[in-house]
């Protein structure tokens, strides 16, 4: 397993991030690492305790999906996510949520920050995916996420044996038009958040 704190304790954080399954990236032409997505117990505990540490703060939303299909599977799925930036990459909570184990599967015994998956921008992520499928990395959930007019298409991909970590690749949509929504948007929701009282938005 890959640990925040391993990364965050890095004399050159980024050039540790830059790192991880670096040469099954440049074999298979990723663009950069936009996001980090980071499996904990807790999304609300572990953002009180990176913002400690001067990271964010975190904007905090659970909601249930349009769409998470598993392994061809069709699922309810329902989960809590926390969004902050660090040093130019999205860090991305991600609690175990209900109607599925694909995250739970992954919570740390001593509950450490474990770096799930490396998530990528991409145009289309269902022609990436064909792309390594190709290569032989199963597709393992397809999604969506959808708060009209913000829609969000991502996949994530059984990299795990190739990368020893599973890659995702994020297409998100403003009224149809990718768009990438700027650091500071939310770590001002954040703020929102926390002085308003209300640590988690319901969508």
């Amino acid at each position: 397993m890959i640990y925040l704190d391993d990364l965050l304790k890095s004399e050159d954080f980024g050039r540790a991030v830059s790192a991880v399954a670096k040469d099954f990236r440049e074999k298979n032409n990723l663009p950069e690492i936009h996001q980090l997505g980071i499996v904990v117990p807790d999304v609300e505990a572990a953002a009180a305790e990176l913002e400690e540490k001067g990271i964010g703060p975190f904007f905090i939303a659970s909601s249930g999906l349009k769409l998470w299909r598993e392994r061809g599977k069709s699922k309810s799925f329902h989960g809590k996510v926390g969004i902050a930036y660090h040093k130019g990459f999205e860090f991305e909570l991600l609690e175990p949520g209900t109607g599925s184990a694909f995250y739970g599967s992954c919570v740390d015994k001593e509950c450490r920050m474990v770096v799930q998956h490396l998530g990528f921008r991409s145009k289309g992520v269902d022609a990436h995916a064909g792309e390594l499928e190709e290569k032989g990395c199963k597709t393992w959930v397809r999604g969506t996420i959808s708060s009209f007019p913000l829609v969000t298409d991502f996949v994530y991909m059984d990299t795990r044996s190739k990368a020893g970590i599973i890659v995702e690749y994020i297409d998100m949509r403003l009224f149809g038009f990718p768009v990438k929504i700027p650091a500071g948007i939310f770590h001002a929701l954040g703020r929102l958040e926390k002085l308003i009282g209300k640590r988690s938005l319901s969508f």
